[in-house]
């Protein structure tokens, strides 16, 4: 399910929730009295800079190169069960079906298209088609769906990966799209969002500086409408204090943080350092979101969180190897 679209891919702009985009900048128009210069006289070549003009096929290909396009893929197999009762859909099974799609994103991308690979949701489409009063069965309905809906959604560039990790990229994109959209709703219906956003950055931030250089992986968890959200950033952080993460991560961690603080909604955030290994173990902290900032737990109170099954509430033998810490204390803000 392909669709070309004649607009760049929507990736993270890094821009805060619910703050405006900066409005563009006037274009400069001409000073008072200034006459419009007289065009130059056409020195023949037929084209700019004296180029000689294309042929209807070599312009269709210059042109076609400008045009990205968005590969809507079935990731899980579950997903694609679901396809399979479409008598429109084409494919029987689903590794078969991501090696024709991988397939494909090679020959677009050699032909010098640019590609984006978002998730195609069957239970998404299934309802856009009974809100449209559209057939669902046809292929020009699951076109117009990648074109007006998916396609808005977390877009993955293809570079070339294998399928297997493109897959992964893809689920992981959606994930953190969904995170992020409904944290950031709830943000913005609390009148805080500037506010709670610049308190869950400077925790982030003080938090990397606790915890010193080293790679750090860090889990947050907070429960918004009884829905439990969860962001995820890995981050490497140098001697110098210089942190290296990927930015949508932080983004959708700050915005669930800020979501929290600013609904006075109770969650944790669980910071994981080191490599795994004898010569960097890794060493485990923990803090509770309360009163809009976060609180660090005692050596048991991580323990015990991570030592026990969240769905069952049995306890879990500790992993080998690592050691549970209390939380470091964060300097709160001035208020």
């Amino acid at each position: 399910m392909r669709h070309d679209d004649h607009r760049p891919d929507q990736h993270d702009d890094g821009r805060r929730p619910g703050r405006p985009a900066r409005p563009p900048r006037r274009p400069a128009g001409p000073t008072r009295g200034a006459r419009p210069a007289p065009a130059r006289p056409d020195r023949g070549g037929g084209g700019p800079h004296g180029r000689p003009p294309l042929s209807p096929a070599a312009a269709r290909q210059a042109l076609r190169r400008e045009v990205p396009s968005t590969l809507a893929l079935l990731t899980g197999h579950d997903d694609f069960t679901a396809m399979r009762g479409y008598a429109t859909f084409a494919f029987d099974d689903h590794p078969g079906y991501l090696r024709h799609a991988h397939g494909l994103l090679r020959s677009l991308t050699a032909r010098g298209t640019h590609v984006g690979v978002v998730r195609f949701d069957p239970h998404a489409y299934t309802a856009w088609c009974a809100e449209t009063g559209r057939t669902a069965d046809d292929p020009d309905t699951r076109t117009r769906y990648v074109a007006d809906v998916a396609s808005g959604g977390a877009v993955v560039p293809y570079e070339g990966q294998p399928v297997a990790d493109l897959v992964d990229q893809v689920d992981l994109a959606t994930a953190r799209h969904a995170t992020w959209s409904r944290a950031a709703d709830v943000l913005a219906r609390t009148g805080e969002a500037d506010t709670c956003f610049d308190r869950a950055c400077l925790a982030l931030s003080r938090l990397f500086d606790a915890a010193g250089p080293g790679s750090h992986h860090l889990v947050c968890s907070v429960p918004l409408d009884d829905a439990p959200l969860v962001a995820v950033v890995h981050a490497e952080r140098a001697a110098d204090g210089t942190v290296d993460l990927v930015e949508a991560d932080a983004l959708t961690l700050c915005t669930l943080l800020a979501a929290g603080m600013a609904t006075r909604t109770p969650g944790g955030l669980v910071l994981r350092t080191g490599d795994g290994t004898p010569e960097a173990p890794d060493h485990v902290r923990g803090w509770t979101l309360r009163d809009r900032w976060l609180h660090p737990l005692t050596e048991a109170q991580v323990f015990a969180a991570y030592c026990t099954d969240a769905d069952t509430g049995d306890p879990v033998p500790p992993e080998p190897g690592v050691t549970y810490c209390a939380g470091t204390p964060l300097p709160p803000p001035r208020e």
